[in-house]
């Protein structure tokens, strides 16, 4: 099972997973804590309880690059364009926005 961990702005907001169903995506319970903390999108707002899904969210696939970019990053890494979780992973740790994705496999 492939997982990464999900951040707001530095702060951990939660897990998301790719398992045999499809993906899963949890918010972390200190995260949830926080009054200050803001959802990671309006269509995955706050809450205790695990978002489930057979596709991958249309948030986290609309962090991955297009174009020109997903086309270099294709060709110089390798990558498989329909792995769309494994793009997720690879191309998403630094996005233009505040949410990053950062693979568990990376931090081992």
């Amino acid at each position: 099972m492939r997982q990464a961990e999900v951040f707001y702005k530095n702060e951990l907001a939660g897990i998301i997973a790719e398992n045999d169903e499809g993906y899963v995506f949890q918010y972390d319970a200190n995260y949830l804590k926080n009054v200050d903390s803001k959802p990671i999108s309006l269509t995955i707002p706050l809450n205790d309880q695990p978002y489930k899904s057979k596709l991958l969210f249309p948030f986290f696939d609309g962090l991955i690059p297009e174009g020109w970019l997903l086309n270099i990053a294709l060709t110089n890494w390798k990558l498989n364009q329909r792995d769309r979780f494994g793009l997720l992973l690879s191309l998403c740790k630094d996005t233009i926005g505040c949410i990053s994705v950062i693979s568990k496999v990376e931090q081992e």
